[in-house]
């Protein structure tokens, strides 16, 4: 990760905070840590000397094209994204509201949109990227309750296919691949009933959830110079939950 300029969104807790703290062990040399939430990224650039915090909403289009000219400017270049934001607002689908239904379409499909095209127009100016974009087990293998959190998951792997392609057309040494976790320990499953966890674990070979640090290791890899050939691909780390 030496040299590299990167952009994590979703960072300020969770799987997103794990991925800044690992680029940041391997040497990158400035990571952007991207969050709506100010709170959860006070402290952040007190504990890293190469991450800076950014109060940034993927949703905000003319915030993103700002950010994007501040990095271009500093540092002309942004070698890595990471399009970790992302949201939840399950209920079975006689009980979604449309409100719940386009927030979680914003956030967690529009919003990859959104910053890979403003980033994308960079490393193609540089001729070469790595995009790495969160999806979910969810995307690949559906789940009760969870219509649009799984259609935006689905949704990011068939854009990541056709971006590998598409970015890579002229020559450009741009990739795009996605990570699917599995049952992850975050913020956002800490509350889930103990019965629930139980039968979580029962069903996963490897017999736990995974930890934030199993997601960013993967994540880490694939933003990696020793993942320069592997494009357009999901990478599942689940435990062997969706075999």
């Amino acid at each position: 990760m030496l040299n590299k300029i990167c952009v994590v969104t979703g960072a300020g807790r969770g799987i997103g905070l794990e991925i800044v703290k690992k680029f940041s062990e391997a040497g990158a040399r400035m990571i952007f840590a991207v969050d709506m939430n100010e709170q959860d990224l006070q402290g952040l650039e007190g504990r890293f000397s190469n991450v800076r915090p950014a109060k940034l909403n993927v949703c905000d289009r003319p915030g993103i094209a700002a950010f994007v000219e501040q990095v271009k400017a500093e540092f002309g270049q942004i070698d890595v994204l990471v399009n970790n934001a992302g949201i939840t607002r399950d209920n079975m689908i006689g009980k979604m509201t449309e409100e719940d239904w386009d927030a979680v379409i914003n956030v967690n499909l529009k919003g990859v949109f959104n910053m890979t095209q403003a980033i994308v127009a960079l490393m193609t100016e540089n001729g070469k990227g790595s995009i790495i974009t969160m999806s979910s087990v969810v995307g690949t293998d559906g789940n009760v309750g969870q219509s649009n959190y799984a259609a935006t998951k689905g949704g990011v792997i068939a854009m990541t296919k056709g971006w590998s392609k598409e970015f890579a057309r002229k020559g450009a040494q741009i990739r795009a691949n996605c990570v699917a976790p599995g049952f992850t320990e975050t913020p956002m499953t800490k509350d889930l009933p103990e019965k629930v966890l139980e039968a979580i674990n029962a069903k996963t070979p490897l017999g736990r959830m995974a930890t934030a640090e199993d997601i960013a290791e993967g994540v880490l890899f694939l933003a990696s110079e020793k993942a320069k050939f592997i494009t357009g691909q999901v990478l599942k780390i689940d435990g062997g939950l969706t075999l």
